[in-house]
């Protein structure tokens, strides 16, 4: 009975038995409802195949997809007090920090990069909203104010994707600082004449919103991006009235004249192409390459020598 008990039933149960699915090979659509097989939801850049939902994206990702074979190289930014104020409310601070680290994997909140985009140089700059809300502190501040500065240096565009809940509760006055910062960072810009372009995505709200987000000099957004400095359910609940049907959304922004396009995300990469070489006085990029001639040698296009049969030949048919 040892025999079969200890090996016979757990191998039949090892054939038989249900085999465990990793939890992260499906995401659920917060707008349909509908479960997606993680590799196709990648290949269509994090969008809903069913309803076009766009979900959030990392930096990196993005990146991937924007810059010429996803190759960029990451702008170093002055690195701020770690916790200025001592803050604590729950948890302290620098703990709140290494978890949002170490769920994302990334330093801060925000990430910036240089690289090209149909062979044009741009400095690109990107908030990544989960870590911590991608809320605007002294680090924030600092990679703007970086990447304004590499882009007067390399003569190029700065492109800026938002996506925020505001500013940094945990640095308080020092956060709210960072709005006029960013805002002379964005004039830095200007006086040089170079381009600075505004893609907000879902949610950017708050001080970021009050600040660079709409400085742009062309302002794009994601479909249906939630845009604001307070949320309509505060606006609801302070003048006690119902809110238009996708108040605050990018359409509707948009058809009120405070956007210039809404774009989908596939075709993001093509419009700020073509976006930053109009603004920059360049003609349009190229939209394929051909192979390269292929180089023959001189002895190989030179015809072949006469056989004597060929010069009978000749001399017959004549």
């Amino acid at each position: 009975m040892n025999w079969i008990s200890n090996y016979v039933r757990p191998k039949i149960n090892s054939l038989f038995s249900r085999r465990e699915v990793p939890e992260n090979l499906w995401t659920k659509c917060p707008e349909c409802g509908t479960m997606l097989f993680h590799r196709e939801l990648a290949e269509n850049q994090n969008v809903c195949t069913t309803c076009d939902h766009h979900m959030a994206i990392s930096p990196r990702e993005r990146f991937a997809v924007m810059f010429d074979g996803g190759i960029f190289t990451e702008v170093e930014v002055p690195v701020p007090l770690a916790d200025p104020l001592q803050f604590r409310d729950q948890k302290r601070y620098p703990e709140r920090m290494r978890a949002a680290q170490k769920s994302t994997g990334e330093k801060e909140a925000m990430l910036v990069v240089e690289g090209e985009m149909a062979r044009t140089p741009v400095v690109a700059a990107a908030q990544d909203f989960s870590f911590m809300a991608g809320s605007m502190g002294m680090y924030v501040g600092n990679a703007i104010i970086a990447a304004a500065e590499r882009a007067v240096k390399l003569k190029c565009p700065l492109i800026l994707f938002a996506a925020a809940g505001g500013a940094r509760m945990q640095e308080g006055i020092l956060s709210l600082m960072q709005m006029p910062r960013t805002t002379v960072a964005v004039q830095m810009l200007r006086e040089a004449g170079l381009p600075y372009i505004c893609v907000l995505t879902h949610p950017t709200t708050g001080g970021v919103t009050a600040s660079y987000a709409m400085l742009g000099d062309v302002q794009i957004a994601e479909p249906n991006a939630l845009i604001c400095f307070a949320g309509p359910r505060v606006i609801e609940q302070t003048i006690r009235e119902t809110l238009p049907e996708g108040f605050q959304r990018a359409e509707y922004l948009l058809d009120h004249g405070m956007l210039d396009r809404v774009t989908h995300r596939k075709n993001m990469r093509e419009e700020l192409v073509t976006i930053i070489r109009m603004l920059m006085n360049q003609p349009p990029a190229i939209k394929g390459e051909l192979p390269a001639p292929e180089i023959r040698p001189v002895i190989d296009l030179m015809p072949p020598p006469a056989t004597p049969e060929a010069v009978v030949e000749d001399k017959a048919a004549e």
